[in-house]
């Protein structure tokens, strides 16, 4: 699946809860959504690019990506290696990802509770927001002791095989989790998406009758993790985890006490009023 604007992915990205978006809209810069998705296209695996590999990376006609990087760089958002004749992310793109992260109350209010919660279950506690069909990790507390599964700010979920986007996806209204299960289906095509599917439906079942969701080895054999909705007063839904290796916390351990518990850790920092 490409960057372009016009997929399902894009369709649900600002807001899965209300997804219709207009054909046309006349409000709607495009030139500024194919500047993003340029920038985009670097949060796919490599962290340089060059021309060629950003048109396919988001569809873009290599004229257009041309104009674009010039673009970019000239603003500080990405830097040209004139030896490699290749792009990368450069500063400016860090510091508006600072300012989010920096300005993000719920984030700073949440950690005494989630350093109390990774304490007493020796676990880590991540706390999440959606980028289109991915999670990203905006804050992650550990135990004091552990030095395992330390998840890096900025650091990007799949959607339908982690605690964190199951936990989103448990959020959503019916028209809104039905857009992005079609988005879903298209990138993983007709092989892959019946599995992603069967995962997504069981957490699905879960949070209906228990209020949480897992991901027991399908996101990482060994990572054992369960997932909760966090709503925050402005309309933002993150999604709040905790995880530990398999052989360390059993996935029966987790769904019959540390799941629930991580239940009440979510409705506490809801209760916080952020």
């Amino acid at each position: 699946m490409t960057l372009s604007t016009k997929t399902k992915a894009d369709l649900v990205e600002a807001s899965a809860d209300s997804p219709d978006k207009p054909e046309k809209d006349r409000k709607f810069v495009e030139a500024l959504s194919r500047g993003l998705d340029v920038l985009r296209a670097f949060s796919q695996g490599s962290v340089i690019l060059g021309n060629q590999d950003i048109a396919r990376l988001t569809g873009l006609p290599k004229p257009t990506v041309s104009r674009m990087t010039y673009t970019l760089t000239k603003l500080g958002y990405l830097s040209y290696n004139p030896v490699l004749e290749k792009y990368q992310l450069s500063s400016g793109v860090l510091a508006l990802g600072y300012a989010y992260v920096s300005n993000l109350k719920v984030r700073q209010l949440a950690k005494p509770y989630m350093d109390e919660f990774a304490r007493r279950n020796n676990m880590s506690v991540g706390l999440t927001c959606r980028d289109r069909l991915h999670m990203i990790y905006v804050e992650n507390r550990m135990p004091p002791e552990a030095s395992l599964l330390r998840m890096e700010i900025g650091l990007k979920l799949p959607m339908a095989t982690t605690a964190a986007g199951r936990a989103y996806c448990s959020s959503l209204t019916e028209d809104g989790r039905k857009i992005l299960m079609e988005a879903l289906a298209e990138k993983y095509g007709p092989e892959g998406w019946p599995e992603k599917k069967k995962g997504l439906d069981q957490a699905l079942e879960d949070y209906r009758e228990h209020g949480f969701c897992l991901s027991l080895g399908e996101w990482d054999r060994n990572i054992n993790a369960a997932g909760v909705p966090v709503r925050l007063q402005d309309g933002t839904t993150m999604a709040l985890t905790c995880a530990a290796p398999s052989y360390l916390v059993s996935g029966d351990k987790l769904r019959s006490s540390i799941a629930h518990q991580l239940a009440m850790l979510a409705s506490d920092i809801e209760s916080l009023g952020v």
